[in-house]
């Protein structure tokens, strides 16, 4: 079964299209080091909750969305094989300085499949 990380982040709604143009931009970066898939979807039916929320989550301001992502790659070895390539890129260092959102309130993690039909 294959590995996802998952990703979650608050992106001002103005940002958008440049989120749009980062993501398009870093996807075959991803796919070069070994993801099979990368999704991006941007927030359409994100309801309130009375405890936590996705919006919560990531102290998402009233000018921003939620954008929920994921990658896919092979095993948990080609993930972590993927990150430390992505470490030592130059071409990763340049997203990191140039992202349309704040990255100190993203959310992410690894994830081991239980059902995948």
């Amino acid at each position: 079964m294959h590995y996802v990380d998952g990703f979650v982040v608050a992106v001002p709604a103005a940002n958008k299209d440049a989120y749009v143009a980062m993501a398009a931009k870093a996807a075959p970066l991803f796919k070069e080091f070994g993801a099979l898939r990368v999704v991006e979807c941007w927030a359409d039916d994100v309801p309130d909750g009375k405890l936590t929320d996705f919006r919560m989550a990531v102290k998402a301001a009233d000018d921003e969305e939620v954008v929920f992502s994921w990658i896919e790659y092979p095993s948990k070895e080609a993930r972590d094989a993927a990150n430390a390539k992505m470490m030592s890129d130059p071409r990763m260092k340049e997203f990191g300085e140039s992202m349309p959102f704040d990255g100190k309130r993203m959310i992410y993690g690894g994830f081991m499949p239980l059902l995948d039909e």
